[in-house]
């Protein structure tokens, strides 16, 4: 659930990037931190592992509107790709609000894409979520590779194995270059606020009705 900060007038939106190790979700933070003005954007805070790196760092969305009345603030997350760090997974996607599913295009990589999103939906059933009623959105990474002859997965293999029956919207990206990039983002923070002001009206409601004060 998404954090609220009465002092400051702001809700957090916690929007964390999963996909395989090395599929492009550091390359996505990086690039968006990078592109963002300072005044809109927090520090970027990095725990190294080994051979893959978490990230966060928030920003306040100009183009977002409020949610009575409060600010939006969207803190952006990676998690560790490696398949032993799924632990850290674990404890990163507590209180997410949105999902950012990020697959390597690569074809030698096709079967860590199934496992990952495997791994996904395992994690958020530990907390009661599932990805059909999470805000998700799904990144077909590293398409800028079929011009140097590397085999890549077609988007119709990739929507096969990833996103056959969830049917959510895809952004085919290069991350590397920012092709796609913002195009994703967008998409999953209006469907995550979306979501999060739906939360946030139901639980404002059921405080009233007990008479309490949310």
């Amino acid at each position: 659930m998404a954090l609220i900060d009465l002092h400051k007038r702001e809700i957090h939106c916690k929007i964390v990037y999963y996909g395989p190790g090395r599929c492009g979700k550091t390359t996505n933070l990086f690039y968006i931190y990078n592109a963002i003005s300072e005044k809109y954007r927090g520090k970027l805070l990095t725990i190294e592992t080994k051979g893959d790196r978490t990230l966060f760092f928030d920003l306040l969305p100009i183009n977002l509107g409020k949610i009575h009345g409060l600010d939006i603030r969207i803190q952006l997350y990676t998690v560790p790709g490696q398949a032993h760090y799924r632990a850290t997974r674990k404890l990163v996607l507590k209180g997410v609000d949105g999902i950012v599913f990020v697959a390597d295009s690569l074809r030698k990589r096709r079967e860590k894409n199934i496992q990952s999103l495997l791994d996904l939906k395992n994690n958020l059933k530990e907390y009661g979520l599932s990805l059909e009623e999470i805000p998700l959105v799904f990144q077909y990474n590293k398409r800028d590779l079929v011009a140097a002859n590397i085999p890549l997965l077609t988007i119709e293999e990739l929507e096969s194995d990833l996103n056959q029956e969830l049917k959510v919207p895809y952004f085919e990206a290069a991350a590397v270059k920012g092709i796609g990039v913002f195009e994703t983002l967008r998409e999953i923070s209006k469907r995550t606020v979306k979501y999060v002001a739906r939360k946030y009206i139901f639980a404002q409601k059921t405080a009233k009705a007990q008479g309490g004060i949310l």
